[in-house]
């Protein structure tokens, strides 16, 4: 009919409509943003700089850096201007930020399992883990993860893309994000919904099935391991990455897992935050103030600037 005009922007609702609690989040999302970002780049620049670094576990975390930084600078910076400035997006930029979002996202969920699955070679398999940790299947490991979120995103992007717009331009969220914007359309969502669900299932359940499967394994190898000194080393590696990954993964899963039509404001912003943007600022400072080598790294790079 006539009222399916096509949409040309988007109003992202953001957060708070007060003025001064505006200004309080506007503060605290422009330092998430600053320390999402040098510490990730942070990460990436040390770990390229120093050979001692350049094994399978230091070449996923900089995969892991540079998905969060890209994460975060889909979100971010178009969250701070809109808590400035209008709050409008345009369809090409709710769309682009859809993509990239849903593809960091997804990289993140696999690059998990991957580096779960190099920890339990590291520690349940470390005879073997030159011979299954070489450079070329970590190379061809995150090619994987690049190519199966890549896919990912680009049929949900383009399933959103199919959709007309008409019922409101409103997005109740603080980014274009896959649930929010089928509450919008007026065409069916069911493919969209399935689809969503699909990945959800395959990528976020899927993922955190092989992670705390492998991590099974790792804790009940290192059980058997007799010093104290090494169980204490191995369990201190372990529990770090278990709670980044469970914090992502269970927030996730909550979003994704249900009809968009109970999506609420309210309450699945704030668990999107942990996602968007308190997981990715995180990750460099769990994975690595706990590590070893990395400080010393990070003290030698930073002494010699």
């Amino acid at each position: 009919g006539l009222n399916q005009t096509l949409v040309t922007e988007f109003l992202i609702l953001g957060f708070s409509q007060s003025p001064s609690l505006q200004m309080l989040l506007f503060s605290a999302f422009f330092c998430l943003y600053t320390a999402a970002l040098s510490g990730n780049l942070l990460i990436v620049v040390a770990i390229s700089a120093s050979p001692a670094l350049h094994t399978p576990m230091y070449f996923f975390l900089v995969n892991l850096a540079l998905v969060d930084i890209l994460c975060t600078s889909t979100i971010l910076p178009k969250l701070l201007g809109i808590m400035v400035a209008r709050r409008t997006i345009s369809y090409g930029g709710c769309m682009a930020q859809l993509f990239f979002f849903t593809w960091s996202m997804g990289a993140e969920l696999l690059l998990f399992s991957a580096m779960a699955y190099d920890r339990y070679v590291a520690i349940c398999r470390p005879l073997l883990y030159s011979a299954l940790m070489g450079p070329p299947i970590c190379a061809f490991l995150a090619g994987v993860v690049w190519a199966i979120s890549l896919t990912n995103t680009s049929i949900n992007t383009c399933l959103t893309m199919r959709l007309q717009f008409c019922r409101s331009i409103v997005v109740e969220h603080f980014f274009c994000e896959i649930p929010p914007l089928l509450k919008l359309s007026c065409s069916p969502t069911h493919l969209n919904e399935a689809m969503a669900f699909a990945a959800d299932v395959f990528l976020a359940v899927g993922n955190f099935s092989v992670t705390v499967l492998s991590y099974g394994f790792i804790v009940a190898s290192i059980l058997r391991i007799r010093s104290a000194e090494g169980k204490r080393r191995a369990f201190s590696t372990c529990s770090s990455h278990l709670l980044v990954v469970s914090m992502y993964y269970s927030t996730v899963i909550y979003t994704y897992i249900r009809p968009a039509s109970s999506y609420t404001l309210n309450k699945d912003r704030v668990v999107s935050v942990i996602y968007t943007s308190v997981a990715p600022t995180l990750n460099p400072l769990i994975y690595t103030l706990r590590n070893r080598d990395v400080k010393v790294m990070l003290r030698r790079l930073l002494s010699c600037s």
